[in-house]
Order: structure tokens, then sequence, then C-alpha cells
């Protein structure tokens, strides 16, 4: 290539290698930079994230109820986040975990259960779609994966529950919780739970679950999102706020 092309390509590159009589590099470095001698970098802080989801079974259907904080470390990303997805018209899944994860892995598992559907000509059951879930999943359990879902549906054998974990892990239950703020919501819905509890008992039930691991867990928080599943189809029951609720709580207990 002749001086003549080489200062037409670049003319102020060369106009600084003239004056400083250095050799610069064609071309400047990707950004950012690798790190040297192949070394990882840490992140600045740990990107912790918790949240508080559960669902639990009974007679009439199955209710599902989460909180809305997305955290970030000691960040708070989205106070309003929607962690309870929805899969078919009687199906639902709850998002513990990295949200990325669980949004694309869930994704995945709707379109797969769509394509059955059509190809099959019948919605798969609860269980069907937890084992697809869980297959999915155990082929990436070396990935660095953090998906935590319940599958909370009703199907030919009515109201039902998987839990589905990144490595692979399918479990069926009555009750779950799942998230930073589970061990709270445990404590409240084992005191009170039982499969024949009316339907505004049950509604009341879950939002004291989520308001008392808010209350305590510093993750969990925002707003409580309140599902039912029932024969006909789920259908989003109310958002309330935590906090109003947390008062609730603490005047009630002191």
């Amino acid at each position: 290539m002749s001086l003549f092309s080489q200062c037409f390509q670049n003319p102020s590159q060369m106009a600084l290698q003239s004056v400083l009589g250095l050799d610069l590099p064609p071309q400047a470095p990707s950004w950012p930079l690798p790190p040297p001698s192949g070394r990882v970098v840490p992140l600045p802080f740990p990107l912790s994230h918790g949240t508080t989801t559960l669902a639990f079974r009974c007679s009439h259907g199955v209710v599902v109820a989460a909180d809305t904080r997305a955290s970030s470390g000691n960040l708070v990303s989205d106070p309003s986040a929607r962690k309870v997805m929805t899969l078919h018209r009687h199906l639902l899944a709850t998002t513990s975990g990295t949200s990325a994860d669980c949004a694309s892995w869930l994704r995945l598992l709707r379109c797969s259960l769509r394509l059955r559907q059509l190809h099959g000509g019948r919605q798969v059951s609860v269980a069907g779609a937890a084992k697809l879930l869980a297959f999915l999943l155990r082929g990436c359990r070396h990935k660095d994966l953090c998906v935590a879902t319940v599958l909370c549906g009703w199907d030919d054998g009515g109201p039902a529950l998987r839990y589905v974990y990144s490595d692979g892990t399918c479990l069926q239950g009555d009750i779950f919780a799942v998230g930073s703020g589970s061990p709270y919501a445990y404590g409240v819905m084992d005191g009170s739970y039982r499969f024949d509890l009316p339907r505004d008992e049950a509604f009341m039930l879950a939002r004291q679950a989520v308001a008392h691991a808010a209350h305590r867990d510093a993750y969990s928080g925002g707003n409580v999102d309140l599902y039912h599943v029932r024969p006909s189809g789920w259908v989003c029951v109310s958002r309330e706020d935590l906090g109003q609720q947390s008062a609730w709580l603490i005047k009630k207990t002191a």
C-alpha cells in the first residue's frame, strides 16, 4: 500500500506518527480491555438478590402471591417488578433467582408447551410441564444458572403445584415458598394453612405471609401480587402496597 493511500485512509494517525515519531497501532484496542494474565476482575460489589414468592393448593384452586422488589446488591433496581409469569390460560409460574435466567427459560417453556399443544391437540399437564422444564435445565446445570420456579396450574387432576430448580430438581407438594423471605413466609403459612380454606381466608393468608417476609427480609418489598388459578383459568386478584400490609401487621402484633 502506498504512503498516499495510507494517509488518505487515516490522515490524523499518519500526522501524529510523523510529529511524535511513534509507531501507533493501526486500530484502537477494543474496550473493555482483557484482564492481564487471564485474571478475572471481580465486580465492585456482590450482586446479591432475593425475593418472596409462594403458592399453595386449596379445594377451589391454587393461590399464588409474590412481592415486587427486584434488587441488585444493595440497590433496589425495580420496586414494581412482576414475578408471576403466565404460561397459558391455566398455568402460572413464579420467578426466583436471576431475573434474566427465569424470564428466558420460562419463555422457552411457554413456546414448548404451545408447540406440544398444537401437535397433540391438548394442553400438557402441570406435571408434564414441570418435567419438561427440569429436563431442559438439567442439560445446563453446569452453566451457573439460577432459576427457582413454582408451576401453579389446574389440569385434569385439579389444582397442582410443582417446584423446579436450575439443577433439574422437580418436586410435588401442596405448599411452596421460594426466595430469601421464604422462611418467614413458611412460618406464617404452616400455622394457618389447610386444604379446605375458604377463598377469602386463603387470599388473606397469602397476603399476610408475603407481608411478614417483606417486614423481616431486606430483599423483599414493594407490593404483593395475588393470583388465583381456578378451573376456568387464572385471574389476577389484586396488587397491594406492602407498606400498608406491614403497618397493619405491626399494629396487630404490638
